[in-house]
């Protein structure tokens, strides 16, 4: 192997990851895909729509069906509390080095 030849890993590292996902920003969102990212924000308490729910942004009938599910999921009573819950998502979160 050449002395300059740096591998697959630092090609990757310098282009932008690409997605088929069209990905709606807010300063993008319209019409219904604007309400939908509103319907988030509205039971998260946050404002900035994380790019997990953005890559649902072009199906906002979907999008709201996927925030309904999750908090269902993730924030309803059960064995565990939702700080519990909270908790382990960190924790993956963190193991996974993922940024949300």
């Amino acid at each position: 192997m050449a002395s300059d030849d740096q591998g697959p890993e630092s090609t990757e590292k310098s282009r932008p990851a690409a997605t088929k996902i069209r990905i709606i920003e807010d300063a993008d969102a319209t019409g219904e895909t604007a309400a939908a990212y509103d319907f988030w924000r509205a039971g998260s308490g946050r404002q900035q729509v994380p790019g997990i729910i953005k890559c649902f942004g072009a199906r906002p009938d979907f999008l709201r069906q996927v925030v309904q599910f999750s908090n269902a999921i993730h924030f309803s009573e059960g064995h565990l509390s939702r700080r519990h819950k909270e908790m382990i998502a960190s924790c993956v979160s963190y193991l996974n080095r993922c940024p949300y």
